[in-house]
């Protein structure tokens, strides 16, 4: 029995057989047609309390009048084939055996019932059709595609229950000609919404992160990702410069819409840094990849048998970065507090500094020597060069004291999600999820705010807490749904040439000379394998790169199966 999804809502029956609606080829090709036997299929006798065929056909010649706007939104359920042959296999005229055709098209299925003895026909559908695409077929590609979900992987469930789906030729169908465009419409609408907005404000400040090959802005008030590019190293001469490119198109972005930028909060990349001071752009750095590039390197350090005070410090000098950054108004404010660290690990706490003088810790009288790095000393000296070197102190001054881009790391997190291998499209939905769940509050019991205990990497199995948050919405899925039933499907053609509008880099296997298919299977050697020609011509194994030490131009493999 093989189940299918159907819609009821929209089932349709006629007592006129229509001609099929031509299809695309993609659907042709999965098309089954089947005339069925339903001789072995026990019939409901007239006395059965379930059988009332007069009051079947009324209750679905009113459902069929109903005027459903969005036959999307309708409710599906999965229904057994078994089932439904029971519902055409009497002739609701004469009561007799009739005979059935199946066809079907992915989630589609049709039986068409004619009765032998009195000629009664008629046509039921499980599914709208518009233009010839099934719209569960295209609604079943959509589902898949806005959630960030594998197609394949939802086949092989489906297989796995003999729950009948289309092609996976034809889900890559709908979602270059529908599904796709619909999402850069809906990305390219929505950013400009938001760009009309920050307009009304004086200046904005803005975070920039890369990953994965994307590169995203950030609107640090609001948290909402303003912008996302996607670089390929052939476009720019290669990965080095990949950041720059991503930056820069971003910030044009804002500059051709008239966005005042107050100031950007990066990591400490050189030509970003170099690229911003050439815009008259101010830059400030993120405190978190800054520690993170310190702590692994304090962590080395700390493995030196004489410096292993550094890993009782080690958290210490962590939450001394954010400190020193968050509670300063100024470069000069934030060195000094830095600096004032060295003082402190030696048990010393007033500093000749005047933006910083003194600590701001109560004084505490200390009977336990060991704890302090003592002056003079090697470990003193390494971890002094480390943290207040030149570079260090010039970069601390430009630590971001109002934002962090922590916020764009979560959004990295969703990107693993949707765009594994940053296709454009799923960026872009990766935004719009982002987006519409970055304010979500803390979820409560009772009153009683929630917490969950995790043990992240960066912390090397450390518990720390985490506020729960509701359940992330996806009402921009319904958004998306609505877009490609209502006008992208209506119109497709308008929609792809946006999508076609950008600029996309050829592929990097591009660059190199292809050759036929079939040297590349003549230069393939498995190591197993003879040479092509087979044992009657007496060819010898190829592979002879391991030789058997004791027979030189023997390999091993070549004793081991003598």
């Amino acid at each position: 029995m093989a189940p299918t999804v159907f819609n009821t809502d929209e089932a349709t029956t006629s007592g006129i057989v229509d001609r099929p609606r031509k299809r695309p080829r993609l659907e042709i090709e999965e098309e089954e047609e089947e005339d069925l036997d339903i001789s072995d299929i026990s019939l409901p006798q007239p006395h059965d309390s379930t059988y009332e065929p007069g009051a079947s056909l009324t209750e679905v010649s009113e459902m069929t009048e109903m005027d459903t706007a969005e036959d999307f939104e309708d409710t599906k359920y999965i229904v057994f084939e078994s089932c439904l042959k029971k519902l055409f296999q009497t002739c609701p005229i004469c009561k007799q055996h009739c005979n059935l055709q199946r066809r079907r098209f992915g989630t589609f299925v049709s039986f068409t019932q004619n009765c032998p003895h009195c000629l009664y026909h008629r046509k039921w559908d499980s599914q709208p059709i518009m233009e010839s695409t099934p719209v569960g077929n295209l609604q079943l590609s959509a589902a898949v595609y806005f959630s960030g979900a594998s197609f394949v992987k939802m086949e092989k469930i489906c297989k796995a229950m003999k729950l009948q789906v289309h092609q996976y030729d034809t889900f890559r169908r709908h979602s270059r000609l529908f599904l796709e465009p619909a999402i850069y419409h809906k990305w390219k609408t929505d950013q400009q919404l938001f760009l009309e907005e920050l307009k009304k404000k004086d200046k904005i400040a803005v975070g920039h992160s890369a990953k994965f090959g994307s590169y995203t802005l950030m609107e640090l008030e609001s948290e909402k990702i303003l912008d996302i590019q996607l670089v390929q190293s052939n476009e720019v001469g290669g990965s080095f410069y990949m950041e720059k490119e991503g930056l820069r198109r971003s910030l044009d972005l804002l500059q051709d819409n008239n966005i005042n930028l107050d100031y950007i909060v990066t990591d400490r990349h050189t030509q970003v840094k170099t690229f911003l001071r050439g815009r008259n752009i101010t830059q400030y750095y993120d405190v978190w990849h800054m520690e993170k590039g310190l702590s692994k390197k304090l962590d080395k350090l700390s493995k030196d048998k004489e410096c292993q005070l550094i890993k009782k410090w080690s958290a210490a000098i962590k939450n001394h970065m954010y400190w020193a950054a968050s509670s300063s108004k100024t470069g000069p404010e934030k060195v000094a507090k830095w600096t004032s660290l060295i003082n402190h690990i030696q048990n010393v706490h007033t500093h000749d500094d005047p933006e910083f003088p003194k600590c701001a810790h109560p004084e505490k009288v200390s009977r336990d020597p060991s704890k302090w790095f003592q002056p003079g000393s090697l470990a003193l000296y390494k971890v002094e060069k480390l943290l207040v070197n030149k570079r260090v102190l010039g970069d601390v001054s430009k630590l971001s004291s109002d934002h962090q881009t922590s916020s764009l790391e979560a959004f990295h997190s969703v990107v693993i999600r949707f765009a594994p291998k940053s296709v454009v499209p799923l960026l872009y939905l990766a935004g719009m999820h982002f987006n519409e769940n970055v304010k979500r509050a803390q979820a409560t019991s009772k009153g009683k705010a929630l917490f969950k205990v995790a043990y992240p990497k960066y912390k090397k199995g450390k518990p720390t807490a985490k506020p729960v948050k509701t359940k992330p919405t996806f009402g921009y899925v319904t958004e998306l749904m609505r877009l490609v039933f209502n006008e992208v499907f209506a119109e497709p053609g308008r929609f792809v040439d946006q999508l076609k509008s950008v600029p996309v880099p050829e592929d990097l296997s591009a660059q190199h000379e292809k050759v036929s298919k079939d040297e590349v299977i003549a230069a393939h050697v498995s190591r197993f394998s003879r040479a092509v020609g087979g044992p009657d011509q007496g060819t010898e194994t190829q592979h002879t790169a391991h030789q058997d030490p004791e027979t030189p131009g023997v390999s091993g493999v070549q004793r081991m199966m003598e």
